[in-house]
């Protein structure tokens, strides 16, 4: 098919995959209305048009946590990614190197730490879950030191996993899901040949170091069932903070009211997130929430915003209300598992170009010049 658009991404990457692996990606909790929420909210925001108001040229260069990026994105942690494209972690990560962005590599990655960072010659970020494996926990920080990280993003709105019916009705757990897992990879050939043989090991690479053994996509959905921590607390946190030396992101604030607690740990940043509507249903949409977010955060907090992104008129419109960067999930996984390393840099191209003719249409020039007065609500 043709694709020349981010959302043809997504049709191209549903007809390449197997159900379990496109419901994973695509799919929300319960009855997916946050999922849809932040699409629908972000779309709601218009842009205001203005005339003769244009420049030569369109700066989207811009700065976070003391490093020029080439534009305001990252790539977003997203468990299982390297199921989506042979090591796609790494064919990510190389991406995001062309772009000058960051490259977020998941706890639950397929490719470990040491094999995403050796890729690629700029530092990677690293995402890291509250679990109660302590041990776990100061394994792979001790590894991500070793490999380069110098921006952990500590991810906060998953204590518990929130109920994906959709995973049930695809095969990723449920009854007989390996069974199930197996059938479809046979009627995907090609994701087949390219992924499932050409692609392994399929293990949870940064949990099968620490472990010694094996954990594969059977386990994964078992493992971290166990070792998520309900009773997590600040105080708690405290200890990660104390042993990180470079930059503190926290991922999951949705409310102005857990600013100060993220502050008084001593973040360095936030990330807006409802975990992509895959945790709590029926809580309000990260664009919604920004601006109050923005207000309790002031200038000293960084802020990246997640969840519901489909364009680069979806960045700016983020970029007026507040955020320094936008961070893209299922976009890039959509590309990847289309085309893999050369579609992610393809789909950036697209959002940087659509950036590109938003901010050229609006009177912008910069990053810096995008401000709440060039959006309204419909």
């Amino acid at each position: 098919m043709l694709v020349s658009s981010p959302e043809d991404y997504r049709e191209a990457a549903r007809r390449r995959l197997p159900r379990f692996l496109f419901d994973y990606i695509d799919g929300g909790s319960y009855t997916e209305a946050t999922l849809a929420r932040n699409v629908m909210d972000l779309r709601e925001i218009a842009l205001r048009q203005r005339v003769l108001k244009g420049s030569e040229t369109i700066d989207l260069a811009t700065t976070l946590f003391g490093e020029t990026l080439g534009m305001p994105l990252t790539l977003a942690p997203v468990g299982l990614t390297g199921m989506y494209a042979r090591r796609g972690e790494v064919q990510a990560a190389r991406a995001a190197v062309r772009h000058n962005i960051p490259y977020t590599l998941s706890t639950v990655s397929v490719c470990p730490i040491e094999e995403v960072a050796g890729a690629i010659d700029v530092p990677i970020w690293f995402q890291l879950y509250v679990l109660k494996d302590r041990d776990f926990m100061q394994n792979v920080l001790e590894r991500a030191l070793a490999a380069g990280v110098k921006t952990l993003v500590f991810t906060v709105d998953m204590p518990v996993p929130g109920a994906r019916y959709r995973d049930v009705h695809s095969g990723m757990s449920g009854p007989n899901a390996a069974l199930r897992r197996m059938l479809q990879a046979v009627t995907h050939p090609q994701w087949a040949v390219d992924v499932g043989l050409r692609g392994r090991p399929h293990d949870l690479g940064n949990i099968s170091a620490y472990r010694g053994a094996v954990t594969g996509l059977s386990d994964y959905i078992g493992w971290l069932g166990e070792n998520f921590d309900p009773a997590i607390s600040w105080k708690d946190l405290q200890w990660i903070r104390d042993f990180w030396p470079g930059n503190l992101v926290i991922k999951g604030i949705l409310d102005p009211d857990d600013v100060a607690d993220a502050r008084a740990l001593g973040a360095n940043g936030l990330v807006v997130s409802n975990h992509g509507g895959r945790q709590l249903d029926g809580v309000t949409s990260t664009i919604a929430a920004l601006p109050a977010i923005r207000a309790a955060a002031g200038n000293d907090l960084s802020l990246i915003v997640d969840s519901g992104f489909r364009s680069g008129l979806d960045v700016v419109r983020a970029l007026c209300l507040g955020a320094d960067a936008v961070s893209l999930g299922r976009s890039y996984i959509y590309a990847l598992a289309t085309g893999g390393e050369q579609a992610v840099d393809q789909i950036l191209t697209l959002y940087a170009k659509e950036m590109r003719v938003a901010m050229t249409l609006i009177g912008a020039s910069s990053i810096a010049s995008l401000n709440p007065d060039m959006v309204s609500k419909f």
